[in-house]
Formats: C-alpha cells, structure tokens, sequence
C-alpha cells in the first residue's frame, strides 16, 4: 500500500498582536530583536505542504502577495478574524484571477469590509463547529472551538497517522473541545501561550500556567508554544523560569518547520 503524502508545516509568525519587537519597547528581549532577525516574532500564522498543495492558517502577515504570488495557495483557514490574524486579507481581496478560498468561522462582523469587497477572496463555505473536511487528497482538518472575545476556531490535522492540534488564540479550552480532542491521541500540540505565569487568569489568552492545564489534560507527545508576548519571552530568561518547561513543551520560532512524522 502507498504511504501517505508527508505533511510539511513552517510557522510563519509566533508572536501576539504586538509582535516581538513591540514598537517603542526598549526591553531586552525587543532590543536583541532588533538586532538580530533569529528573534523576531511576526503575526501567528503557520503554512502547511503536502504533495504540491498549500495552506495558510492565517493570514496576519502584511506581505502575503509577496510571499504566495497568485495561484501559489490553495486555501486559507482563518481561526478568526481579528487584524493580527487577518490584515494580509485586505490586499489579496484587490486581486485578480481564480477564487482563493478562505475557510473559517462564520462571523457576521468579519474583518473590516472584507464580506462587502472581497474581490477573488471565497467566504462562501465557513466551517461549522467540530466539522471535519478533506485537505487534499490524503488528509482531514476539522475544526475546534475555542474561548476567545470572538468566535474563534482552532484546528485539528489529520495526515496518515499524524495528528497535530493548533490551538490560537486561545484561554483554555471549552470543555466540548477539550473532550473533543482527548478522543484523538495528539503527535503535536501547538498552542496560544501568550504571558508568564499569572495569579488570575487572563481574559483573552493563556498565561504559562493555563497552557500547561490545556497540555495536561490532552497529553500530546509533544507541545511547541505560539503566539509569544515580550513579556513571556523576558520571562523565560529570569531564574524563576529554570525548568519551567517540561521536557516535552518548547517555544517555536519563526521559520521553524517540521515534517509530521509518518509511523
């Protein structure tokens, strides 16, 4: 029997809507951003590749027509649209040629005037709560409810026998989707993990100390953190946060890729 295409993911952006460095911030952390680009963290956005097809998962970056000339994608799933996620939209929708679908929830707000002027930009098919489609030929996406100040979706994919979440923006997890997802034995966790540990929980996205319930609960082999602030980046460099860490969560980077594992 053929195996199974092997699936590529690269994380375009780690960082949270302020990204890293934060205008005006002089603090360590932003100050060696400058400095050196190994650093920096753009808007939260990961690109996935299989046999000649791919994917964005979001589309905050503000440079998307340079980077995926027209026809180079074969479709967007949006976790939602606030600007961070979305603002890359705002050009594409002035383009030309065939239809580039955008797939996620259905927001009536959107983003903008996106719905009004969408130009070759395809709304027509949102996803619904824990609804499962093809990606390609050989893969499925399905989509996971999340806890944000709008509606927001986060996905689980399913190549062969790899099965990754992405889980952005995020403060824990309903407890249907966490249910939801403990059904399905995770290779890969990518999750929102925005500030250092906190007292009181956050409003819109995990500290430290949330991420790791969310990790506890659905027992991925292996967890790399996104959408970093600053200020859990200047964290992770105080004495209190030696093996903060378990050995199985990590911070990814930009540009990070990796080949899910196919056995």
């Amino acid at each position: 029997m053929p195996t199974a295409p092997r699936l590529r993911l690269t994380f375009l952006g780690t960082g949270d809507a302020a990204q890293t460095p934060v205008y005006g911030c002089n603090c360590s952390v932003c100050a060696r951003a400058r400095q050196n680009a190994d650093h920096r963290r753009g808007p939260c956005s990961i690109l996935l590749e299989m046999a000649g097809q791919r994917w964005l998962i979001d589309s905050g970056l503000p440079d998307l027509a340079e980077r995926f000339p027209g026809g180079s994608l074969d479709g967007i799933f949006q976790t939602h649209y606030h600007a961070d996620h979305a603002e890359g939209l705002l050009r594409l929708r002035w383009g030309v040629g065939p239809a580039l679908p955008v797939y996620g929830p259905a927001d009536p707000e959107g983003f903008a005037d996106l719905y009004k002027y969408h130009g070759p930009l395809d709304f027509s098919r949102p996803f619904a709560a824990f609804e499962r489609r093809p990606l390609g030929e050989t893969a499925h996406i399905t989509a996971i409810p999340l806890t944000h100040s709008r509606i927001c979706f986060g996905y689980l994919i399913e190549s062969g026998p790899c099965r990754f979440a992405y889980l952005t923006d995020t403060i824990s997890l309903p407890p249907e989707s966490a249910a939801y997802l403990r059904q399905y034995p995770l290779n890969l966790l990518i999750l929102d993990c925005t500030f250092p540990p906190q007292e009181s929980p956050p409003r819109n996205h995990n500290d430290l100390t949330r991420a790791l319930e969310t990790i506890t609960a659905l027992s991925p082999e292996k967890t790399l953190l996104t959408h970093i602030s600053h200020a859990f980046d200047a964290w992770l460099e105080t004495p209190s946060a030696q093996n903060a860490l378990p050995p199985c969560v990590s911070c990814a980077q930009d540009g990070l890729s990796i080949i899910c594992p196919d056995r």
